[in-house]
């Protein structure tokens, strides 16, 4: 079974020893990748509706496996907490706000978009892609973006040991609203796991500064990683990073 289709280990997980952390420390410094970004446009792309996150399964439902209603697939999905959503989507939104170059819809005018054509005839018909084109469709946008969040599981534990990691699964994707069309996806499913149990994710280690991170960090990490692989407008332009200071609590 493929390792992005298992269920997360809840096994009782400990952090790597100093020793091992400066080997492997070590060992990576001079071979890791380019952290260099080319910047790959969508042509015909200028306007994009963010329609942004919505939960797979709410507080209450069972956990179970959960299928993508667009593209089908599949992932392991929790319970997600109420407003994780929408902080979510406000941090979406705001990256795409930076340094993205697209004319943007805002969520919110999205959400008004959405309850108009639920309340027609048309509305109870359509099915989840068919909702993002017609989204898509009412402020002639070329693409509309829309995700899904599968998981949200926090750690149980400190910073520093745990008996169960965190695990955040979601997706992206761009529809094109005139035929539907992916014109991108992407998608994050992870649970943290120690330096002894996985010495090639260096990069969740070093993210976390070393110790174990909470699920709003893991998903802030794993949202910077799928948007620096989405194509950018014409008018997008070097920018630095920006750190995220929202409190902790809201999600």
């Amino acid at each position: 079974m493929p390792a992005w289709l298992r269920r997360p280990d809840n096994r009782v997980v400990h952090t790597a020893s100093i020793a091992m952390v400066i080997w492997v420390l070590g060992a990576c410094a001079s071979s890791g990748p380019s952290r260099d970004e080319v910047i790959a446009q969508l042509p015909g792309v200028n306007k994009i509706v963010v329609v942004g996150f919505s939960p797979a399964l709410s507080p209450g439902d069972p956990s179970n496996w959960a299928k993508d209603p667009i593209t089908g697939a599949v992932f392991w999905a929790e319970p997600v907490p109420e407003g994780v959503a929408k902080e979510m989507t406000d941090i979406l939104f705001d990256k795409m706000v930076e340094g993205y170059g697209y004319s943007l819809v805002s969520p919110g005018q999205a959400r008004g978009a959405f309850s108009e054509i639920l309340a027609t005839d048309r509305g109870l018909t359509l099915d989840a892609l068919g909702m993002v084109r017609e989204i898509g469709k009412s402020f002639g946008a070329d693409g509309a973006l829309v995700g899904r969040i599968y998981r949200w599981q926090e750690r149980e534990g400190t910073d520093y040991a745990v008996s169960r990691p965190a695990s955040v699964a979601f997706n992206l994707l761009l529809v094109r609203p005139e035929d539907g069309a992916i014109l991108w996806g992407g998608r994050f499913d992870k649970t943290q796991q120690s330096l002894s149990e996985n010495l090639f994710d260096m990069s969740t280690f070093l993210h976390g500064g070393g110790r174990w991170m909470t699920a709003r960090k893991l998903a802030l990490m794993g949202l910077d990683e799928t948007m620096a692989r989405m194509p950018k407008g014409k008018g997008a332009v070097p920018i630095q990073k920006r750190q995220v200071t929202q409190p902790e609590e809201k999600l």
